[in-house]
């Protein structure tokens, strides 16, 4: 198939075995390595979900996501099914996994935020009581424990007793028979206790030989004493093999019982474990998650400073040389987009790198590019890059070129429909089509046509084309449909080497007889060779040489701006700084000030309160009275803030003064004072007017003062007594929170009634309708002289005073 012939040259094999060194677990290394591409964007935007939040997740985890413990059980799983009897070290991989799960859906229960994950690990099912018996019944060595069973334990007693008969016995032979023995040394053949005798002295200790040394001068034997208890051994060895595979075909019996859940399990971590593996990879590639665009809706394709991955791995792992990126910003016009330049120019490279970041963003990992990444979900991509010439099928590079090509045309073919002038069209292609040297291995002529008549086909059938050429014809192509687009590869001439940077809008142009002359070609060969070509193709070279030149001054001044712009933005940053620390600052002298006043009117509100008491403690006089009004009056000067001096005085304008008109623009001499009404004469030239003393000011800008008329003296009156002071008590104060109107205005009936001063009436805030009631009560009352809101301590417009007459 030609999308796998793709995978193949885009090197995809490569990029898949640097993604599985950073799986944890064999299950997540494997599945790396045979990475499936999805077939649908659905697939593919849940995978980038899942590599988001595992992102998300590890820079909040100080260690990262741990998959210890889980293992590839999946061979014993199946085992399991058939009736076989599990291993202990099976067994116990079994355990370490359904752990490692529970772990992992422990770390990701307790996070925010990732729904994914989170739905990922909800149906996870871990079997804490199978772990917990395995543990009962197998040890840490993977063997089968004493207190599996009762039988079992009481095997292994008997063995202990008579191993430990044998080895008295032959530790007495071994100390009768010394010098018969060859060391002091009880050891194992086949299971069975031996000594060993040295050849010569065999007949000195009878009994079965069950191994020479490799020199036959020692023999291991086995006592004739001791081979009944050896044998006896054996049979009680067999009965404990029998128990130990009873208790691991239990174990297994209950291990299979639940193979679907554990199948199920295995599948929840490799897939954690696969996002994991792709998080840890775009963040060491120091890639961006993709957003894949719609570009019927007029979006554009923005790749910016995209590099290479393999070519990235190269640099970090093998010394390679530093990974050049490049732009694609490919407007949703675009269909097709020709490459001229230079061989070596980094061509085939940005083929290669465009393909490599549709596949990585399709499989759910990041793309190695400046954010924003934005990228079409293409469902196929197809590639003709390299030359597939071939001895053995007698194919040609053209030949070859040509079979590929079919086979990217057959794929693209697949759901094709008749448009109105006859040619076939796909509805909504959403192909990726790469094509290296398109035309290139044959007659010039005839590959400049077929090349151009293939990519007016892909312009029809695929969702992005992008090709490499040499034909020059196919760079007025751009001039002919609004679908196609120029590129070329950029070329030092003055190093005769490419920079490797893709320059868009521009053509490449040919620099074959500039690099002949600089590397020493006769210029004469050189000149025949220009007039051979034609003065048009040498003005297209420079009109284009021209266009380079203007491409490098916008840059330079793109980059100078981007500059002062970062500037700005820095300047911004530590002035918003600044002004956020005064306004903290100013805060905080606001609340320190008014905690000071707080203060101050609460030890006011205590020395009035005592001043209250002594009047409430008995009939007040008027005497009483005076002294308490007072005392209020010095709690009042001593408590209220400093009245703040009256700003100074203005000028007053005198005969002969010039002051300035500033209604008429005007500078003028005063003629007359200004008179109790505060009007005086001015002349300015030969005009003379009388103007407002507040219409003038000086000439430094001073306002004059106004003019107070004098009013009459009041006619002598005698003192009226002193008056009793409004002082507010819990027996002329109503709270009517809470009532309806109705009941309100009963209740301030008869308080009004009662009340011999004002009457503080408390209705709070609200809805406004309870105070708006009390007012128009009030307003109609009799016995109400006026009413008003009270004072801000008393409760502001929460709280209305009423003055009885």
């Amino acid at each position: 198939m030609i999308e796998s012939e793709t995978l193949e040259l885009l090197e995809w094999h490569r990029l898949c075995q640097h993604l599985a060194t950073f799986a944890a677990t064999k299950l997540g290394a494997t599945a790396a390595r045979h990475l499936k591409i999805p077939d649908s964007q659905t697939q593919s935007e849940q995978l980038l979900e899942q590599t988001k939040e595992v992102y998300q997740l590890e820079s909040r985890l100080t260690t990262g996501l741990s998959f210890e413990g889980i293992q590839d059980i999946g061979d014993s799983l199946e085992r399991a099914e058939r009736s076989g009897v599990l291993a202990g070290e099976e067994l116990l991989a079994i355990a370490t996994t359904l752990a490692g799960a529970r772990s992992l859906r422990r770390v990701i229960d307790n996070q925010e935020d990732l729904p994914i994950l989170t739905e990922l690990v909800a149906d996870l099912r871990t079997y804490p009581e199978l772990e917990q018996e395995i543990h009962r019944c197998i040890d840490e060595r993977a063997q089968v424990t004493d207190r599996a069973s009762q039988k079992l334990g009481e095997i292994r007693t008997d063995l202990r007793r008579l191993r430990s008969q044998i080895t008295q016995k032959l530790q007495n032979i071994l100390q009768a028979k010394s010098g018969a023995v060859q060391e002091q040394l009880i050891t194992q053949r086949s299971d069975r206790f031996v000594i060993p005798v040295k050849a010569p002295q065999k007949d000195a200790i009878p009994g079965i030989v069950h191994d020479t040394s490799t020199s036959g001068a020692t023999l291991y034997v086995e006592p004739n004493s001791v081979v009944p208890l050896g044998n006896q051994l054996r049979q009680i060895i067999r009965r404990e093999q029998a128990e130990e595979e009873t208790i691991r075909r239990v174990l297994t019996e209950q291990v299979a019982a639940v193979k679907p859940d554990l199948e199920r399990l295995l599948a929840i971590a490799t897939t954690l474990d696969m996002a994991t593996a792709r998080s840890r990879y775009s963040f060491w590639l120091g890639a961006n998650p993709p957003r894949f665009i719609q570009r019927e809706d007029k979006e554009i394709i923005t790749l910016r400073n995209l590099r290479h991955p393999l070519l990235v791995w190269q640099q970090q792992h093998e010394q390679g040389q530093p990974v050049v990126p490049v732009d694609l910003l490919i407007n949703p016009l675009i269909r097709v987009v020709t490459i001229t330049g230079p061989n070596t120019g980094g061509k085939t490279v940005t083929l290669k790198t465009l393909g490599l970041a549709a596949l990585m963003a399709k499989v759910g990992l990041f793309v190695p590019a400046r954010e924003p990444v934005e990228i079409p979900w293409f469902d196929k991509v197809l590639a003709d890059i390299g030359d597939e010439q071939s001895l053995q099928q007698s194919l040609s590079t053209f030949s070859g070129h040509i079979r590929r090509i079919s086979r990217i045309l057959e794929a693209l073919g697949n759901g094709e429909s008749g448009s109105e002038n006859g040619e076939k069209e796909i509805p909504n292609p959403q192909s990726l089509v790469l094509l290296d040297e398109v035309g290139a291995g044959t007659d010039p002529v005839e590959g400049s046509a077929l090349a151009i008549a293939l990519l007016q086909y892909l312009a029809n059938h695929a969702q992005l084309t992008i090709a490499t050429t040499h034909f020059g014809e196919l760079k007025a192509l751009k001039y002919e449909d609004e679908r196609f687009e120029n590129a070329s590869v950029e070329f030092d001439e003055s190093t005769l080497s490419p920079t490797y940077r893709l320059l868009w809008g521009i053509p490449g142009r040919s620099n074959a007889l500039t690099i002949a002359l600089r590397l020493g070609l006769k210029p004469e060969v050189v000149e025949e060779a220009k007039i051979q070509v034609g003065e048009a193709t040498d003005e297209v070279n420079q009109v284009i040489a021209g266009l380079e030149a203007q491409r490098r001054r916008q840059e330079t001044k793109a980059a100078e701006a981007q500059s002062l712009l970062q500037q700005a933005e820095r300047l911004y940053k530590e002035v918003s700084a600044k002004a956020a620390s005064l306004e903290e600052r100013e805060s905080s002298l606001r609340a320190s000030q008014e905690i000071a006043v707080q203060q101050a009117i609460a030890q006011a509100k205590g020395e009035i309160a005592q001043v209250i008491r002594r009047l409430q403690k008995g009939t007040p006089t008027a005497q009483e009275a005076q002294q308490a009004t007072n005392a209020l009056n010095q709690i009042g000067q001593q408590y209220q803030p400093a009245t703040p001096a009256k700003p100074k005085a203005g000028f007053m304008p005198k005969v002969g003064d010039r002051v300035r008109i500033p209604k008429l623009g005007q500078i003028a001499d005063v003629i007359t004072a200004p008179d109790e009404d505060g009007e005086l004469s001015v002349r300015f030239g030969l005009m003379k007017m009388n103007v407002k003393l507040q219409d003038v000011e000086s000439l430094d800008g001073q306002k004059p003062e106004p003019v107070v008329k004098a009013k009459p003296a009041p006619a002598a009156v005698s003192p009226p007594p002193p008056a009793v002071p409004e002082i507010r008590t819990s027996k002329n104060t109503i709270d009517l929170r809470g009532k309806r109107v109705a009941d309100a205005e009963y209740i301030l009936d008869k308080a009004i009634s009662e009340a011999t001063g004002p009457v503080w009436i408390i209705h709070g805030y609200g809805t406004g309708k309870l105070r708006q009631g009390v007012h128009a009560f009030l307003q109609q009352h009799p016995r109400v002289n006026n009413y008003e809101p009270a004072e801000q301590a008393d409760g502001g417009t929460g709280v209305t005073v009423a003055h009885i007459k």
